[in-house]
């Protein structure tokens, strides 16, 4: 993945002279994971600057190049850093459009790895998602595959409006998947159906998706029919994709590492109750983080949701 956010970059660096990168050591060191190596070298030190250790300057930075002709990608080392960032992603970012009646648009990419499982220390493992989907004006993207966080930054790029963009980072080096560098998008707002099933959906994202899958492989060896999805774009939601399945399916079952308490899957569960409770045949099951901080790494197995985990609820909601 952290090669094919790479590429992403290349390739609308290369095809647009608006693009340009910014971020704590995304220049001489090619980023924290090494997501923008090569770039400074290819594109220069005015496209691709370093910047000091500020996260509200970094997405003060993206707003005014944004509002004056440039499409900057801004990266923020680890999501736990994101906090002194949310003035301006909140109060000027989200709103520039509103605010100036069209005049101005902003499109902005902050990107920053998302979620645990690295053994990092407190800070650098956080699930923030819920807090950016409450944003008006913004778009959260999560991809969960190398060819996904191509596709979708791609199309993150070219939006004229800002993307959150959220790369799981214990997915960064944890498969190799071919991936074309031919500078096609993925749609954005779009559900992907990683997995066709009969008997129960599973709506998942970012790195989730890895334990979802496993455990619908495992199912299947039961006689279980589990249908994955894949949001992938948190904000707004594919509700067409998750109200399709679970008519078919008849059981949903939400995984996300983030805390449980008013999470996007929530979110998910209300708009199912609302639209599709008829098609329903059990109630609806979240399997997600606790509501507590993510441990240090010694226990960060035990707060993300595990493939038994996931099993055990499917099996139960069947039950039900």
């Amino acid at each position: 993945m952290v090669e094919a956010i790479a590429m992403a970059h290349g390739w609308e660096m290369q095809q647009d002279d608006a693009v340009v990168v910014i971020g704590q050591d995304v220049g001489q060191n090619g980023g924290v994971f090494r997501a923008t190596l090569g770039l400074r070298e290819r594109f220069g030190a005015d496209r691709v600057q370093d910047t000091p250790l500020a996260e509200a300057t970094i997405a003060g930075m993206a707003v005014g190049m944004a509002t004056h002709g440039l499409k900057p990608v801004a990266e923020i080392q680890f999501m736990g850093f994101l906090y002194p960032a949310l003035d301006q992603i909140v109060n000027h970012m989200s709103r520039m459009r509103h605010r100036t009646r069209g005049r101005l648009h902003c499109p902005v990419v902050m990107r920053m790895p998302h979620g645990g499982g690295i053994h990092a220390p407190e800070h650098h493992s956080e699930s923030m998602e819920t807090i950016l989907c409450h944003v008006p004006g913004i778009r959260v993207v999560c991809p969960s595959s190398p060819a996904r966080a191509y596709g979708l930054l791609l199309a993150a790029i070219r939006d004229p409006d800002p993307v959150m963009f959220l790369e799981p980072a214990r997915l960064y080096r944890a498969v190799r998947q071919d991936v074309d560098d031919d500078g096609r998008a993925l749609p954005l707002d779009q559900a992907f159906t990683l997995r066709e099933g009969d008997d129960l959906s599973i709506v998942t994202w970012g790195a989730m998706t890895a334990e979802s899958l496993r455990a619908a492989a495992e199912l299947e060896g039961e006689g279980i029919s589990a249908e994955v999805i894949d949001l992938a774009t948190l904000s707004p939601l594919d509700g067409a994709t998750i109200l399709a399945s679970v008519a078919k399916t008849g059981r949903l079952l939400i995984v996300h590492e983030a805390a449980r308490n008013v999470g996007v899957g929530a979110e998910v569960a209300a708009l199912v109750a609302e639209h599709g409770l008829f098609d329903l045949l059990a109630p609806i099951r979240r399997v997600a983080g606790f509501d507590t901080v993510m441990p240090l790494y010694k226990l960060e197995q035990d707060y993300i949701p595990s493939v038994r985990r996931i099993v055990d609820a499917a099996r139960s909601t069947l039950a039900d």
